[in-house]
């Protein structure tokens, strides 16, 4: 929100300091991110690699994707963002990453403009500076391309931001953004299944905002955006075989048979684990007791927060629909934040690998407004002294926690920033050490393990191919299959293994009494074997 001034005839806007704050704050966070980004931290991997070749694919024209190689339901949107970048500037992880950043970006700007409308400025302005903060499982989110959460998140801000728009009055061509909301929800469902939730809410808040304004052309346009930004997935699903489409693929991976862990185990690891490193109260390897509080308390906020959008609304009753629709909105994200929840840990993921699959809970940010607001509510009662005792003591208790939260948020970002980061370059040199060697000296077709393939693949722009091998030598997860060939075709393929790994054992085995015809080195921590003759024991 700003002021005009007038300066010389003309009018121009001036930031209140709520607005000056949330700025500096949402900069601070950007150039911090931006220097990660630079230093390619957090440590880049094989998924990210694998959105990377994607986007060189897309640049060069080689390739359209709609889906991620070998995983046919995680749509492509990244890779397309970052396609002309990597094609002016070649493959790097800096350079893929970039486009990440601005939707990170985008994202502060989004959320404080929608929790100043459905909230407070102040309140906005301490939204953008937790939000600003960020340790390694953050960042990881927010910064590395490996599908849908970077660009969901911006998508149902801008989607409740039109809802609020179009039920105060304020939006003039509101055929226009309604068509525009559909859009949205079609490439959010395109890109990332996981955010359907909160598109399910946003819709609701639409339904609610626009009524019977939907049975005519608004709702023609509305279903029309939705058709052409889900467009990719419904034509290559027509094109897939039987099994092969995207509910079919995604149905099997989410049904694979295993434990099933009770459902105090789930919900242990969801509340306990899963919260507090979505939002970075924990480092990346997990959360100690002290850390774990805001998981226990975060269903206790979704309540009191829907109870006090109910009470909100109760209140408005009878006022303009532009006076009613910030409850509403607080309500959808309090409802898409418990259907996220509700639909994490019904996973028995939730329970048997809580720390690497709390990125799924990362949308969650999108409720952080809701979530915090009854703390800020009563917060303020303590301020200014206008209730009971009782009132008081709830007002200092939640004062307590706002300030805990923020504080255990800003030393978990101090302490990777200091020492966090280091590990990350430390591997990330050793891997570039590796790509340089092979891309000078060879061999330049080369088997290894999926962590190390399609990241040596884009370091060294497809100068070296590399085949996916599991640790028993047996054919691996390739998820481009023109790669597995190539390197199947070679006379002489090489063999890159970290040092005494299972791979690196079993390769040994077999290349025993064939010393002399085995060349053999080592760089970055990997063993580069090159023997005369092919080891496939797989053929």
């Amino acid at each position: 929100m700003s002021h005009p001034e007038q300066h010389r005839g003309r009018w121009r806007p001036r930031p209140d300091r709520p607005a000056l704050v949330a700025l500096l704050l949402g900069l601070a966070g950007v150039v911090y991110r931006l220097v990660l980004t630079l230093y390619t931290v957090p440590v880049s991997n094989s998924d990210e690699a694998t959105f990377g070749l994607a986007a060189l694919h897309i640049g060069q024209g080689r390739e359209r994707p709609v889906f991620l190689y070998g995983q046919h339901y995680m749509g492509m949107l990244e890779s397309y963002l970052a396609a002309p970048l990597v094609a002016v500037a070649g493959p790097s992880w800096p350079v893929l990453r970039l486009p990440m950043l601005a939707l990170y970006a985008v994202f502060l700007y989004l959320i404080h403009r929608l929790t100043r409308r459905i909230c407070t400025p102040w309140f906005a302005t301490v939204v953008v500076g937790l939000l600003a903060l960020g340790g390694e499982r953050v960042v990881r989110d927010q910064l590395t391309v490996v599908g849908g959460r970077p660009e969901v998140k911006p998508a149902v801000l801008l989607m409740l931001l039109i809802t609020v728009g179009l039920a105060a009055g304020t939006v003039r061509r509101r055929r226009l953004a309604v068509a525009l909301f559909g859009l949205l929800v079609g490439l959010a469902a395109w890109s990332d299944w996981l955010i359907l939730p909160y598109l399910a809410v946003a819709g609701l808040a639409l339904v609610w905002a626009l009524r019977r304004e939907l049975l005519g052309w608004s709702g023609l346009l509305l279903v029309a955006g939705v058709v052409v930004g889900i467009a990719p997935m419904i034509v290559d699903n027509l094109r897939a075989g039987p099994g092969e489409d995207s509910l079919s693929v995604f149905r099997e991976v989410s049904t694979k048979a295993g434990p099933q862990p009770p459902w105090s185990e789930r919900i242990s690891g969801g509340l306990l684990q899963g919260i507090p490193l979505a939002h970075g109260l924990c480092p990346v390897d997990g959360c100690g007791r002290w850390q774990q509080w805001f998981g226990l308390l975060y269903p206790l906020l979704l309540v009191a927060g829907a109870v006090l959008a109910v009470l909100a609304y109760r209140r408005a009753a009878g006022e303009p629909r532009g006076d009613r629709v910030g409850p509403v909105v607080q309500l959808a994200l309090v409802a898409g934040a418990a259907l996220t929840l509700l639909s994490y840990v019904r996973s028995p993921l939730a329970a048997t690998s809580p720390l690497d699959n709390a990125r799924y809970l990362s949308v969650l940010q999108l409720s952080l407004p809701a979530v915090l607001w009854p703390l800020w509510v009563l917060a303020l009662t303590w301020w200014r002294g206008t209730t009971s005792v009782l009132g008081r003591l709830a007002g200092a208790l939640a004062t307590a926690v706002l300030v805990a939260l923020t504080v255990t948020m800003l030393v978990i970002t101090v302490l990777f920033a200091s020492t966090g980061t280091a590990a990350s370059r430390t591997e990330e040199r050793a891997v570039r050490e590796l790509a340089a060697a092979l891309r000078a000296d060879g061999p330049h077709e080369v088997y290894g393990d999926y962590w190390t393939c399609n990241r040596l693949i884009f370091n060294t722009d497809e100068t070296v191919i590399c085949g996916v091998l599991d640790g028993d030598l047996s054919p691996g997860q390739n998820r481009y299959l023109a790669y597995w060939r190539q390197v199947g075709r070679a006379e002489r393929p090489g063999y890159v293994v970290e040092v005494d790994s299972p791979m690196d054992r079993r390769l040994r085995r077999l290349l025993a009494g064939r010393d002399d015809a085995t060349p053999v080195r080592e760089v970055g921590g990997y063993r580069v074997y090159h023997p005369d003759t092919p080891v496939r024991p797989w053929r």
